[in-house]
Formats: structure tokens, C-alpha cells, sequence
């Protein structure tokens, strides 16, 4: 299995997730899709500031290497620094297509929607990161 990352910010995230998950070649390249967002990256560290994507990132990534026979794409989209993840109005809290509650979330993306959803309190569980990955058929 071929698992492509491609990292987006709030600035060019809707230019990514049109031609990723989007677009209609996307829908039909026979991909897993998969959204992950994810709090911003401290400067000095390669760790995020938040602790909760600290622990789940490296399970997400472990899981997806586990998968067998199926190419899939991994939108990681960074939510921004704490004051603006903590902004009521933030783009991404406000999108119906998302509703982002916490970080992280991992979303499985099917027809044009969300179809299966981890929130910040499921997604370093790696039964609950087997069963959204799966729920797609292979």
C-alpha cells in the first residue's frame, strides 16, 4: 500500500482538498481518502502543540502502513497556533463539511462527504484507526 501525505495550512487547504478528495478523477481513482487534522507544528520540535496529536499521529501513520492492497491519501491539514485553534470562529469549526471539534480528527472521506470520524478522544486507539480504515472495503 502506497500512502501519499500531503500537508495543507488554512491558506492553501481548499486548493488541496479539491484536487485530492474533491475533483471527480479523485473520487474515482479508487483511493482510501482520509482528512487528518492536526494542531501546528512547534518551531523547534517536530512535535505539535497539542499533546492529544502528539500521541495519535504515530498510531494514524502505524495503521496505515498496516493496511494491505488499497493506495490511500492522507490530507494532514494543520489547524493554525492555539489562539487561532481556540477562536469559536475558526474556519474549519464553522464548515458544516467538517464541524471540527478537536484536534486531532481523522475523517474518512467517501462521495463527497465525511463517512467515518475519529475525534480527539479516539484516534490513538488503534482498534477505533482499524475500524474507520476498514469501514471502506478493500
Amino acid at each position: 500500500m502506497a500512502v501519499e501525505k500531503v500537508d495543507a495550512t488554512l491558506a492553501d487547504f481548499d486548493a488541496h482538498f479539491d484536487r485530492l478528495l474533491a475533483s471527480p478523477a479523485a473520487a474515482s481513482d479508487g483511493k482510501l481518502k482520509l482528512l487528518l487534522f492536526l494542531a501546528d507544528r512547534e518551531p523547534d520540535s517536530s512535535l505539535t502543540w497539542c499533546p492529544d496529536c502528539n500521541v495519535a499521529e504515530p498510531v494514524i501513520y502505524e495503521r496505515l502502513e498496516a493496511l494491505q492492497g488499497r493506495d490511500a491519501v492522507l490530507l494532514r491539514a494543520y489547524v493554525g497556533d492555539k489562539p487561532t485553534w481556540r477562536d469559536p470562529a475558526h474556519p474549519w469549526r464553522v464548515d458544516p463539511r467538517f464541524g471540527l471539534k478537536g484536534v486531532p480528527t481523522l475523517i474518512r472521506w467517501e462521495n463527497g462527504a465525511a463517512a467515518a470520524r475519529l475525534g480527539d478522544d479516539e484516534a490513538h486507539l488503534k482498534d477505533k484507526v482499524d475500524a474507520l480504515l476498514g469501514a471502506g472495503g478493500n
